[in-house]
């Protein structure tokens, strides 16, 4: 329940005050996000199997986020930045629909 309303409160704070990001961190910004949500939908996942660990949770967390953005780091190093980019789209895209399936399938029984 605190997520949630930590989540809310966060979508509030942003509309309200509109911030800017700089320049040298947008490339960052959505693959951050992407990262996120793939531990959300991994931590909702465990919940519903029963296996879910808020310690585990925390760290995935900030893990997906920092390994995502090294490796954009690295890709525009490379001089592959929107390769790297959109490969890690990719691979936690189909993290997210896979664990939204289980969702499904464990909510649904379909």
């Amino acid at each position: 329940m605190i997520a949630i309303l930590g989540l809310v409160l966060g979508i509030i704070l942003g509309l309200t005050f509109d911030p800017t990001i700089p320049y040298a961190l947008q490339p960052y910004l959505p693959i951050a996000v992407v990262a996120a949500i793939d531990a959300l939908f991994g931590a909702a996942r465990a919940y519903l199997d029963g296996k879910f660990s808020d310690k585990v949770f925390i760290i995935s967390f900030f893990w997906n986020v920092v390994v995502a953005a090294l490796l954009v780091f690295m890709g525009a190093q490379l001089g592959v930045g929107s390769a790297m980019t959109t490969a890690i789209v990719v691979v936690l895209g189909i993290r997210i629909f896979s664990n939204a399936a289980a969702i499904r399938r464990n909510i649904f029984g379909a």
